[in-house]
């Protein structure tokens, strides 16, 4: 498939309770909605990088960075309304949701999301996960944990740890979910047309509507972990690993 067909949106909302502004939070002096939009420009299987935004503030930063800006409704319910939104009157076939509190997300994994949905045109969405050994993180809820089937589909997503353990050797690695989607177009709009569902709603997951419906996600292994920033905490400790690495380029 032409990856001109292929289209990464980052949707991104100024207001945030418990981080408000925190797409523009500067991480090593870049915002930090910059920084995922540098991430996807470097994901060779994709054509087009957009920004879907609430607000102008976000749009003038992307667009002072070279990238570019869509202004969607505020009344918009989610980040895949705003995504659906922003390529409705695309031409492409495959959309990727990038989540704009990743900056650390590598691009090989946009690389392998955008290529499994260009080579396999039965999947209507896919995902990332990455295997998790910490007991604290596997406790965390907000830490997704996925299940995954024998033939590489998501079973369940979930705050809890999943699955339950009732011996304590590990028969398998619990894996952890990475916020990035790809969809197949029709089954973007399809999703977005959908209604929560109450799983959705009690877990607070979105992917869970699509499951609900009996929209197969194939989960795909990462390359890496990511961190997801909700807190300035957090966004302090993606600063602390950037500036880590970056050093290390420095002295090779």
């Amino acid at each position: 498939m032409d990856r001109s067909k292929t289209a990464a949106v980052i949707p991104s909302r100024f207001t945030a309770q418990r981080f408000p502004g925190k797409p523009l939070h500067p991480i090593g002096g870049v915002p930090m909605v910059v920084r995922v939009l540098e991430r996807a420009s470097r994901a060779r299987r994709v054509g087009l990088v957009l920004v879907a935004t609430d607000d102008e503030r976000i749009a003038r930063v992307v667009e002072r960075a070279g990238g570019r800006a869509v202004l969607t409704d505020p009344a918009l319910a989610s980040g895949t309304d705003r995504v659906f939104a922003a390529v409705k009157a695309l031409d492409v076939d495959v959309v990727l949701n990038m989540q704009g509190d990743e900056p650390m997300i590598d691009p090989e994994n946009v690389d392998r999301v955008a290529a499994f949905l260009q080579e396999h045109p039965d999947w209507p969405i896919a995902t990332v996960a990455v295997p998790l050994v910490d007991p604290e993180a596997i406790a965390d809820p907000n830490v997704v944990k996925v299940v995954r089937g024998d033939d590489g589909r998501a079973l369940y997503f979930s705050r809890a740890p999943i699955p339950y353990r009732r011996r304590e050797e590990p028969l398998f690695p619990t894996l952890k979910h990475l916020g990035l989607y790809g969809y197949r177009r029709a089954a973007l709009a399809r999703l977005t047309a959908l209604p929560p569902h109450p799983l959705e709603l009690a877990e607070s997951l979105e992917q869970l509507r699509a499951l609900a419906a009996g929209m197969p996600i194939a989960v795909l292994d990462a390359v890496g972990d990511s961190i997801g920033v909700d807190t300035l905490e957090d966004a302090l400790r993606v600063e602390e690993i950037l500036t880590r690495d970056q050093l290390r380029e420095v002295a090779r």
